[in-house]
């Protein structure tokens, strides 16, 4: 709970860091006016609406896995969880993938920022941002799962104070069962199911939190471009697009929320936060739409870097967190219907979301 508290109080100076350099942008050089097809008064009703459709879409998404959880078919060690786990990795891939970095590389390649000079075609800086930002997610994932795994068992402290998946029953017949972590230097060597559940549930916790980092700076991105719009043809079918975009990344957030076992408070919190950073995103675009201008070199800049860093984040977290550990869990290596099962959900997953470039 407390490490929720501060991965999101670090999140909210970049997010406000965006806003106020984009609303700024406008006295970075002005590639082009933009105005055809401007109407002020049609645009705002239709981002009332987005801001309604996507804030419904994105709770509804994040709500699948949460709430299903209590359905025996849903349960994080059932079947059925695999195929939705790998459907989410899947729409996260492809959102890194398909929607976020090409937009990187275009508005880093923009000719509105080099058209005063330089070279369009030179280094490519989107790339670079992309694979820095894996690399420090990596960092960021094994320090903090370590830093977790010490402070937890050289405390050892009572097993309920985690939520161990499948072991409800268990835990109600030894209320007092503590878990012992045996420290040799820096390793912590793991001796008995019940804090291998443990060490896994705080691994789930780490990456659902550097997950969410990722998705909300992305969020709010797209919410202040939309915001900042003027012209309703631009707006109309970003409304349907994004809110289909929003409920796929509130599956695959629900369901690592889900394998984290936060307890309800933490749980909720990360789930509103996710559910209104877009349509929070689109209020502040609205609010600075008057001077933001999308065709200035500082607005490409920023969307760009700050684009970047988002695919990096989400194509790490995807392959590696999600994907790579459970296609390399016994049990699906192991059963060949779960494996044709969860590879189609993954393709189905991945298919959908790329689909959706068409539009957004």
């Amino acid at each position: 709970m407390g490490a929720t508290n501060h991965t999101l109080q670090a999140l909210l100076p970049w997010l406000l860091l965006f806003v106020h350099q984009a609303a700024a942008a406008s006295g970075g050089f002005e590639c082009t006016t933009a105005t055809d097809g401007a109407d002020k008064q049609g645009a705002t009703k239709l981002k009332l609406v987005a801001i309604a459709s996507i804030l419904t879409a994105g709770a509804a998404g994040v709500l699948v896995p949460v709430l299903g959880r209590s359905m025996a078919a849903l349960r994080p060690d059932g079947d059925i969880f695999f195929a939705v786990k790998a459907f989410a990795a899947g729409v996260i891939l492809a959102t890194g993938m398909v929607h976020i970095l090409p937009a990187a590389f275009d508005g880093l390649t923009s000719p509105c920022i080099y058209k005063g000079g330089g070279d369009r075609n030179g280094f490519p800086f989107a790339g670079l941002v992309a694979m820095s930002a894996a690399m420090a997610t990596m960092v960021i994932d094994s320090l903090a799962a370590g830093y977790y795994r010490r402070s937890h068992f050289s405390k050892a402290r009572p097993l309920d104070n985690i939520d161990i998946p499948g072991d409800e029953e268990g835990r109600a017949d030894h209320p007092h069962v503590h878990a012992h972590g045996h420290s040799h230097g820096d390793a912590i060597v793991v001796s008995s199911p019940e804090e291998a559940a443990i060490a896994d549930t705080i691994r789930h916790r780490v990456v659902s939190q550097v997950l969410e980092l990722g998705i909300l700076v992305h969020s709010v991105i797209i919410g202040v471009s939309l915001g900042a719009s003027v012209r309703p043809s631009t707006i109309k079918p970003l409304v349907g697009a994004l809110s289909f975009h929003q409920f796929f990344e509130g599956i695959g957030l629900g369901g690592c929320i889900v394998q984290a076992n936060f307890k309800v408070r933490a749980t909720i919190i990360m789930a509103t936060f996710f559910s209104l950073t877009a349509p929070v995103g689109i209020v502040l675009g609205i609010a600075i739409s008057s001077s933001y201008n999308v065709h200035s070199s500082t607005a490409f800049i920023i969307e760009g870097v700050f684009n970047s860093a988002s695919a990096g984040i989400l194509i790490y977290m995807s392959l590696v967190d999600l994907l790579a550990t459970d296609f390399n869990n016994p049990k699906l290596q192991t059963n060949t219907k779960l494996q044709l099962m969860t590879y189609l959900a993954l393709f189905l997953g991945a298919g959908m979301m790329s689909m959706l470039a068409i539009w957004a």
